[in-house]
């Protein structure tokens, strides 16, 4: 039996889907459902890529679709950084599989609440379908065992604008409702798959060696992400969202962790999605999350390499 079960909450692009196929592929984890919500693709082309992936790794997780667009204001995609289809431009055949339905918010309410302290939840994308699901069910924060949250840069390292992490900065109302829940969080920064976390193209060539479709996929469907980062001044290919992954499937990943008062900035556009830690407890707020400060970049990639050999 799996000892650990998880509810994946994704906007799936290139990297969402490696994170994905990470987690399905992982020993002793059982992947229960995986929402759906938009951000870097918009919703129907997240959905795809999310039952794409499930469907290579021969699995028949359901996947359910969820919120369509930010809590505020229109959805500004990510096109430009994954690609047209978010994979890379590949564009792998459909599915064969439907959704499982579009009840997403409903799925989370549903399913945390029938396993209370069950169920680790691991968002790889904007959290609008968690701020949703609290807003109808405000227990849903303690229902969750815990949270690892890719999104926001501690550090204050932008990639959308210069204060801001795109997951967080794409809808920052709905991630200040899910930072003040009260869940058990730990949010991993954009900034740990930078530098030494980063795929080289000695790494990349590695994975491709494997020979399996796997590896070939995780590669393939992040070229146009590597061409981007490029653009950000990475040579290598960033993977924040298998980052996240890694740290949820093994704790030992991170390597320095803190809790602080972090909060989002919603109101100035200069800062819009920035996520304000505050170190030196300054304001004198208690504590609501815990952040990442460091990776083990090669115990990350030795787990990657893992899934996809």
């Amino acid at each position: 039996m799996p000892t650990r079960r998880l509810i994946i909450d994704t906007d799936t692009a290139s990297d969402d889907a490696v994170a994905i196929l990470m987690a399905l592929q992982w020993p002793d984890v059982q992947v229960e459902a995986i929402t759906v919500v938009s951000g870097n693709v918009p919703l129907a082309q997240g959905s795809l890529n999310a039952r794409y992936t499930v469907e290579l790794c021969g699995k028949e997780t359901p996947v359910y679709e969820g919120a369509a667009r930010p809590l505020l204001r229109a959805a500004k995609h990510a096109e430009w950084f994954h690609g047209s289809d978010g994979m890379g431009d590949m564009y792998y055949p459909p599915p064969k599989r439907p959704p499982a339905g579009q009840d997403a918010v409903q799925q989370l309410i549903r399913r945390f609440g029938e396993a209370p302290g069950e169920l680790t939840l691991v968002t790889l994308g904007p959290l609008t379908n968690i701020a949703l699901a609290l807003s109808i069910e405000p227990r849903l924060a303690q229902w969750v065992k815990e949270c690892y949250i890719m999104g926001g840069a501690a550090c204050c390292v932008g990639n959308v604008i210069p204060a801001a992490e795109y997951n967080i900065w794409f809808d920052p109302e709905a991630a200040r409702i899910v930072f003040h829940s009260g869940m058990k969080m730990l949010m991993v920064g954009w900034e740990h798959c930078r530098g030494a976390a980063t795929l080289s193209d000695e790494e990349r060539n590695r994975i491709y060696g494997f020979g399996t479709e796997r590896a070939r996929f995780a590669i393939d469907c992040n070229r146009q992400a590597l061409i981007a980062g490029r653009g950000q001044g990475e040579t290598d290919l960033m993977l924040p969202d298998p980052v996240t992954m890694a740290i949820a499937l093994d704790s030992q990943v991170c390597t320095e962790r803190a809790t602080h008062y972090v909060d989002v900035s919603c109101d100035h556009e200069l800062t819009r999605g920035m996520t304000v830690v505050d170190r030196l407890n300054v304001t004198g707020q208690p504590p609501n999350i815990e952040v990442c400060w460091a990776i083990d970049p090669a115990r990350w990639k030795e787990m990657l390499y893992k899934t996809l050999c």
